[in-house]
Parts: C-alpha cells; structure tokens; sequence
C-alpha cells in the first residue's frame, strides 16, 4: 500500500497582528553581508504528523545563517532562528529582516527580539510571495533537491537532513546563479578577502602620509 502524505494546512493564529511596511521593497541585492536578511517557515513531513522548518538567510550571498525546527509554527520557533542568525553572525548592526506577515513574525514576542537586537523589521504585501522570494527559492531548492518526496521518519532524522542540507550541501558545494556560479560561502569569503585587503591598503597609504 503506497504511502501518502496528507495535505498540510496551517493552524490558525491568533488576531495579535500589525501592519509594517515593505521596506526592504524587493531589492535582494545588497553589496555587503549582515545588511538584510530574509526568513520564513515551511513544513515538513516528519513520521506521523507534520513539523516545522524556520530559516533565516543572508541575502548578500544567499547564506543559510539561522535555523530552526519544532512541532508548532510559532514565535518560539521563529525567534529561535533569529537568535542563532544573531549570534553566529556576531551580533551585527543596522541590519533589515524581512519576511511575510504570519502571525509568527507579526507577534509582540518575535518584535520584541528583533527591538532588542536593533533589527529593522521589513514585511511582504499580504498575500504576495514575490515580496519573499529569496525564501521561496530556498525552501523549493531543499524541497526538490534534498528532502525525500514521503518526508522524513521522525523530527530528529528530518532535523539531522536539513542541517547536512544547509552545513554540507547547500552552503559549501551547491553553486548559486546569484553568486556567479559560487557557492555562499565562497562568495562571502571573496568578500572579506577583497574588504581586507582594500582596508590594509587604505591603512598603509595613511601612514606614508
């Protein structure tokens, strides 16, 4: 007897919502690291009942540099890969996080988190998935590159997929059109390759001043 997943419907959230402007206005392309990032959540089959995928990347290179699973597509879950962005990223500053108006980025806890980190928070027009589309194309890639069309045998294996995804695949062997063929964390090491040596440069030509 064939296996079939069946159909994935969110649960309903509750009325805590806000309007906030679509700043970010769909320019994905941005000439620094840490300067937007974009997130959003998918669901995943995993063993019995679905679960919940929250990603947050750097769109400089179109880096994975937070993420996060649970049973419930809720703020916990949400801020949870927001603060792992935060902190591997080194607490940076003046950056735009963007995303779509579920009630998971809307509510009075995950704004709070983004305040504290002094994060600008931009959001997509309701109903518009172009506004995001950085994240719709990251979550179709794993979809269709790495998750297996019945889902996953239980959280823990579903977990263990996407970091290999993210960590193995996707981040370091994975070539990205947006990178000119380099992966994200190629792109990002030319980057700061190329930032480090303009700033030694600069420094050196101040001192034979």
């Amino acid at each position: 007897m064939s296996c079939q997943i069946p159909k994935h419907a969110y649960k309903r959230g509750g009325n805590e919502h806000v309007a906030i402007p679509n700043h970010l206005d769909r320019q994905f392309v941005v000439v620094e690291p840490n300067q937007a990032w974009c997130g959003d959540v998918t669901y995943i089959w995993a063993g019995t009942r679905w679960c919940y995928l929250a990603v947050v990347i750097d769109l400089f290179a179109r880096k994975s540099i937070g993420w996060a699973m649970s049973y419930s597509p809720d703020s916990a879950l949400t801020s949870k890969a927001l603060s792992m962005a935060f902190e591997t990223r080194g607490r940076p500053k003046g950056v735009m996080f963007h995303s779509d108006q579920g009630c998971h980025y809307t509510s009075k806890k995950y704004r709070q988190l983004l305040w504290r980190y002094r994060i600008k928070q931009s959001m997509s027009r309701r109903g518009n998935c172009w506004d995001n589309a950085p994240m719709e194309r990251f979550f179709r890639s794993f979809k269709t590159e790495w998750m297996p069309t019945v889902g996953y045998q239980s959280l823990v294996q579903a977990n263990a997929a996407v970091v290999n995804y993210i960590m193995g695949y996707y981040s370091k062997v994975r070539p990205h059109q947006h990178n000119g063929g380099l992966t994200p964390n190629q792109s990002e090491r030319r980057y700061w390759n190329t930032y480090n040596s303009v700033t030694t440069t600069y420094i050196n030509s101040c001192q034979t001043l």
